[in-house]
């Protein structure tokens, strides 16, 4: 049953893991604001999305909270603090113990998650059923807060990024306007999912040999040792930024782009919240970790997908670089 859009004043949104599966919750939380326009929406993130969410602009208010357990007293704390805010609705989309039972002792009257990890603790559930990859995460998302009845014709990702932020990111850049900048992304955090690096340096190689393309590699600070050592000794005029933006900077850099390369990881989906083209590389052999649930999205987005990410060559790549540059 749909709640009362005149009643619901106050919503927790809860998605406290890593940054790419949290941008894919932007339409579902576009739905909340669309659907209860008067209502204010607290976010629960980890502290390293923080800043990024800061740039969305539905969200009135941020609270860090990293996915990792939490002492006994720490979990108290935050119930009390939850409490105090009379949240009316809160919506759990990555479900954890920790966050089933914080919920339910700050007394939030309506609570929307997935029927797992204590979910009897939630007022309205759902069986969880993407491991089985039958639809996009971002429909996964909209399915879940429509239990609310939050809607949204929007499926768009967007950020609002301030022109501080996008000074800040020139200067990490360093290239003038009107170049043509590939950005290359070599890493992800889950090995199965990990082209080779090789083909990405030899990949990188090539499309800097392009006179008319200025290629820089990206990542964050856990990846700058590996980016050095992998791009070392490289002749190629290429551009390692890896580990000098925040996630904010990092976008504005993205939007200067006119395409992105990279595995499944966090920036496919920064460059689709930036606008930018993306070409992604993927492997299709494995439910729940396939292009049509974790894959770029819009018309800007590109995929390379084999049941072997050994089978994908460097030149397949580049052809389908070229093309997305080009369309």
């Amino acid at each position: 049953m749909p709640l009362n859009n005149k009643i619901i004043k106050n919503i927790l949104v809860v998605r406290n893991d890593r940054f790419g599966e949290f941008l894919l919750n932007i339409p579902a939380m576009r739905a909340l604001k669309e659907s209860f326009p008067n209502a204010r929406i607290t976010a629960i993130t980890d502290p390293y999305v923080k800043n990024l969410a800061s740039c969305i602009p539905f969200i009135d208010e941020i609270i860090p909270w990293g996915s990792k357990p939490h002492a006994f007293r720490e979990c108290l704390g935050l119930a009390l603090s939850l409490y105090k805010k009379h949240f009316d609705l809160a919506v759990i989309l990555n479900p954890t113990r920790e966050m089933h039972w914080i919920t339910a002792l700050a007394g939030i009257p309506v609570r929307t998650g997935y029927n797992r990890k204590w979910g009897f603790l939630l007022t309205r559930r759902m069986e969880d059923k993407k491991h089985l990859g039958q639809k996009h995460e971002i429909e996964y998302n909209l399915e879940l807060v429509g239990l609310a009845g939050a809607k949204t014709a929007n499926i768009d990702l967007s950020l609002n990024i301030n022109d501080d932020i996008i000074r800040e990111a020139d200067k990490i850049l360093g290239i003038p306007a009107g170049q043509t900048i590939v950005a290359v992304h070599p890493w992800t955090s889950d090995p199965v999912k990990q082209w080779p690096t090789a083909n990405f340096l030899e990949l990188a190689e090539k499309l800097a040999a392009d006179p008319h393309l200025k290629v820089i590699i990206i990542g964050g600070k856990e990846e700058a040792a590996r980016s050095a050592a992998l791009f070392k000794n490289t002749q190629s005029p290429i551009i390692d930024i890896t580990g000098r933006t925040s996630l904010p900077q990092l976008a504005a850099v993205l939007k200067r782009c006119a395409l992105l390369i990279s595995c499944d990881s966090g920036p496919v989906h920064l460059a689709g919240a930036s606008g930018t083209r993306v070409l992604a590389i993927f492997r299709n052999d494995l439910p729940g970790k396939t292009a049509s649930r974790w894959g770029p999205s819009g018309k800007n987005a590109f995929v390379v997908e084999k049941n072997s990410l050994e089978n994908i060559t460097v030149d397949e790549i580049l052809n389908k670089a070229r093309k997305a540059l080009s369309a």
